[in-house]
Parts: structure tokens; sequence; C-alpha cells
């Protein structure tokens, strides 16, 4: 925490200086979104160039004296908090003021600029954000308050200290979509098949899952599959899992597991199962985009049967939800296709 007052204060101290020389006081901040500031190293995922190009949030330019501003009213937040060892979550900081800050997503982005300029996770701000991640199957784990949470009927992700994680788990499984997390559930299979954590991010995962998931396989080093659709959506929801995302490459390792496996549904897998194609969904021409730029992604490169995959995806354009298996039988997915693929290795 010190490292942390340590590092406003610096920012503070520039600005105070550049002011005692009658000089408008200026923030720099790393581009995070700028794909010319991104690196990908096969071990470690998407992460951010030591020297990248830079933008400045001036205090005398009308177009950045606001966010300046905020900037500077969220670093006085923050110290406040590390001084006094109080948490406030993102929500928290953006109802403080609703007028002064406008919207959440202004606060979410400043927050994240804050950390990549100060080179400090965002945990070790003190801020939270509200979880929508859950995790069932074979895991427990002892909260700090030393209440004991068993996740077999399943518990929202939470940032769990290392040590109070308890598991016999053979594999863990990443699924994309909640209903169909919730529908594996009901047929238990973390129990049927054999010991299993089962995480869903609910779509794109937020932070606490994705810290989750690298937590788990930091401490159990057991194999991760993803079941996502066999869509571009859901091949960009598992190349956040498993390389990170441009907008947190400074965090890359803290939250990217690269060993992570893509389990289904592939898109070959459409063609083997003779999946009808009424019950295939046309692409759009957002799909034929967000496709296009993925294969052009440095680690497509380094993977071929994905590479082939998006390939077949691509001629095809079409997509299909994992819910598409239930037009072989209901129970197609926890009963045939995963124990399937997971016995025989029907993984990329």
């Amino acid at each position: 925490s010190s490292e942390v007052l340590e590092a406003i204060e610096n920012v503070i101290q520039d600005v105070l200086k550049s002011l005692a020389q009658k000089k408008a006081p200026v923030l720099t901040l790393a581009k995070r979104s700028d794909w010319r500031n991104i690196e990908f190293k096969d071990s470690v995922g998407l992460q951010i160039i030591p020297r990248c190009t830079t933008r400045q949030i001036r205090s005398d330019c009308p177009r950045s004296a606001p966010k300046f501003a905020l900037m500077l009213k969220i670093l006085s937040m923050i110290y406040k908090m590390v001084q006094s060892n109080t948490y406030a979550t993102k929500r928290d900081i953006y109802y403080s003021d609703t007028l002064l800050f406008g919207s959440q997503s202004v606060v979410d982005n400043i927050i994240n600029d804050i950390s990549c300029m100060l080179k400090i996770p965002r945990r070790s701000l003190h801020i939270l954000s509200t979880t929508k991640g859950f995790v069932a199957g074979n895991l427990s784990y002892t909260e700090e308050d030393g209440t004991k949470v068993n996740c077999t009927c399943g518990a929202t992700v939470c940032i769990i200290k290392q040590k109070d994680l308890i598991s016999h788990a053979k594999f863990m499984l990443i699924v994309e979509k909640d209903a169909t997390f919730q529908r594996l559930l009901d047929d238990d299979f973390c129990n049927k098949l054999s010991p299993c954590i089962m995480i869903t991010g609910r779509g794109v995962p937020d932070l606490n899952t994705r810290l989750l998931v690298r937590k788990l396989w930091d401490t159990f080093q057991v194999p991760i599959f993803t079941l996502m659709d066999a869509d571009p959506h859901g091949v960009e929801i598992m190349c956040i899992y498993k390389y990170g995302s441009v907008s947190m490459s400074f965090e890359a390792h803290h939250l990217t597991v690269p060993s992570i496996k893509w389990l289904g549904l592939l898109p070959s897998d459409l063609e083997r199962l003779n999946i009808r194609k009424d019950v295939l969904i046309p692409f759009t021409k957002q799909d034929q985009n967000k496709l296009a730029s993925i294969q052009k992604r440095p680690y497509i490169a380094c993977q071929p049967m994905w590479k082939k995959e998006l390939e077949i995806m691509a001629a095809s354009k079409l997509k299909a939800e994992i819910q598409v298996l239930t037009s072989l039988s209901s129970d197609y997915l926890s009963r045939v296709y995963l124990p399937n693929k997971l016995q025989f290795g029907g993984w990329l």
C-alpha cells in the first residue's frame, strides 16, 4: 500500500511542479487499446510493450480538461481508501457523484487508465467490481471472515485467498453462457464424469472471473477447457481467457492462462455431427468483420488447428449456439458430446 501512496504522490508532485513553473499540468497515459502497443508472447498472452505510444491528458485543453479533473478526483479517493484501508466498488465511486462522472463507463475507463499509469493492479488500488461470474463443482474455500464456502451447487465468483482453496478436480470447464452452465449443473455434470470445476463469466468475463481462472490454474495446474458457441463472439471470449484483451494487456501476467484448450463447439463438429442447417444462424456483416479481425491477430498464427476451424467458419458463413446439440437429443451435451470429447481428446 505504501507503493500505491508513493505512486500517487509522484503524480501529484509532477502536477505541482508544472504549476510552480507556470506550465499547464499534463497526465501521460499509455494508448491501451492500440494494437501497435501490444506484443504477443506465447507464455503470457497479449502484453503492453515497454516503450509504447502515449497520449496526453492536458489540463489546458477544453477536450481533455474534464478527464484531467476526474482523474485527480479518483486518485484522491484511492489515496484516502488506501490510507484508511477501506474499499469501494466501481459503482460506489460512480454513485458518490453521478453528476460529476456522468456515467459508469467513464469511471471504469478512468480506473483502468489510472491502474495502467501507476503500473499497479486494480485490486491494489482498493477498488472492487461487483462480479457477474459463477463457479460450481469440486471446490471449497474459506472467506476472509472465516465463512466456509462449498461450490458444489454453485457460488458467485469472489476474490479468494490462495491458501484457502481446496479441490480434487481433474479438469476445469469454462462455459460461455449462463444458460448452458445451469443446464450442466442440472444434469449433475460436475460429478458424473470425474470431479471438475465449472466457471462461467456469463458472456465476456469480468476481471474477477479472469483472476479466479488464473488463480485456480496457478494452484491446481489441471487442464482447462472452454465450451463456447461456434461463432466469432464465442471465439473472442475464449481468446480473452487464454491470451487476454488489448485494453487490459498491462495486467496480462495476473489474468491470462495460455494453456487453455478449445473443447467446443468447434465449427468442424457441426459437419461431423450432421447438425441440421435449419438450426444454424447465417452470419451478419458484423460477424464477418469480427471473424476477419480475429484471424489477423498475432496468436492465431501459432495455432494452426484454430486457424483451420476459423477458416471452416468463414467458408460456411454460419454460426451455431451450443443449444443446437439439443436438436440431436435433450441431454446430448452432458451425456454424449462432453464425455466423448474429454475421453478421446477432442480439443485443440
